[in-house]
Order: C-alpha cells, then sequence, then structure tokens
C-alpha cells in the first residue's frame, strides 16, 4: 500500500488517495497512510460476528463518505460479497502473488514451488464475486531458483509487487486498462 501511496504522491499521478479503510485495527497501513497525510478509517470485521452483508454495508457507508474512483486492495484478506462489489463493478483492484488463473486463493508460493514452477509472479486484477478470477490488468513475473523456499520466493516477489501495482493503478486511474507486464530477473 506504501508503494501505491509514494506513486500517487507524485505530481504527473493522475489519482489521489482518498482514504486508507482497514479491517484491522492497528494495522500498519494505516499510521503509513497518516504519515502521507492521507484519512483513514478502521471498519472491525470482527465485530459483525460473520455477518458478511452487514460488514460490507459498513465498508460501503464509508467508501460512499470519500467517492473513489479506484479501490485498491492491499493486504486485505477478506471476501467481498456480491452485493458490493456490484456497487463497485469495474473499480476493485487487488494484486495477488501469483501468475493467475494459476494458484487462486492462499499458498501460492509453496503451491508454486511444489508444482515445479520454472517462474513464478504476481497479478493485478479487478475483484468480482468470483475469487481472483477478475480481468487481468498486470503481471510480472521472475525465474524460480532451485533453492528458492516460500519465504525466500515471497520477499524476492514483493519489490516486483511494489512496482506492478503502482504501474498499474496509475494506467488504469489514467483510463488505460490495457495489461502491463513486468519481468524480473533472477538477482533479485
Amino acid at each position: 500500500m506504501e508503494a501505491l501511496l509514494r506513486d500517487m504522491a507524485r505530481d504527473d499521478h493522475p489519482g489521489k488517495p482518498v482514504l486508507v479503510l482497514s479491517n484491522r485495527p492497528g494495522a500498519g497501513g494505516l499510521a503509513r497512510a497518516a504519515k502521507h497525510g492521507v484519512p483513514t478509517e478502521t471498519i472491525d470485521h470482527r465485530a459483525f460476528k460473520g455477518d458478511r452483508e452487514a460488514f460490507d454495508a459498513a465498508l460501503n457507508d464509508a467508501l460512499e463518505k470519500v467517492a473513489p474512483d479506484i479501490i485498491c486492495l492491499a493486504g486485505f484478506m477478506r471476501i467481498l460479497t456480491p452485493v458490493f462489489l456490484d456497487r463497485w463493478a469495474g473499480r476493485v483492484l487487488n494484486i495477488h502473488p501469483s501468475i493467475l488463473p494459476l494458484f487462486k486463493g492462499l499458498d501460492t508460493h509453496q503451491r508454486a514451488l511444489d508444482a515445479g514452477m520454472a517462474v513464478h509472479g504476481c497479478t493485478v486484477h479487478e475483484v468480482t464475486p468470483d475469487l481472483d478470477a477478475g480481468p487481468i490488468l498486470g503481471q510480472a513475473i521472475l525465474p524460480v531458483r532451485q533453492t528458492d523456499t516460500a519465504e525466500t520466493l515471497a520477499a524476492r516477489l514483493l519489490p516486483l509487487e511494489h512496482r506492478l501495482y503502482p504501474a498499474v493503478l496509475r494506467k488504469v486511474a489514467a483510463g488505460d486498462r490495457s495489461p502491463t507486464a513486468i519481468l524480473g530477473t533472477d538477482d533479485g
């Protein structure tokens, strides 16, 4: 999320952040957003005791107040309801740590290693009611090393995530939804 905020702080960026909304009180992104002068709000999903519709309605109420053109999910590990996604259709972006459509869901790095993949990567996609299945807006890939573990692969991929997501957001905010590709190298 900080990579998105840093990029949007540039004068040439077509978008500006209006709110950082977290479902986890004390999430590190809240302090980082405050450091960038971006308003923050927390809506703790635990207060809704599993009622996803009520939680998403609270998210929607908070978002309606600031009327974002684009919603970027970053570290948000909740599945949004179809009602929420219908309201914001075409405007919710997410970054996923795999080359979609491969390895939807969790544990993507280990699953890529277990499958013997020669490359791994990340994908920025539009969020739809089908998990990790929305239109792909950008992908970054890097070679998998024989010595990689899930942890080292994740660490090597993170800098590419921090390049890809801001690049895709910048294009989408400018009205360009053509896919972005970034190739990583074996040196990190």
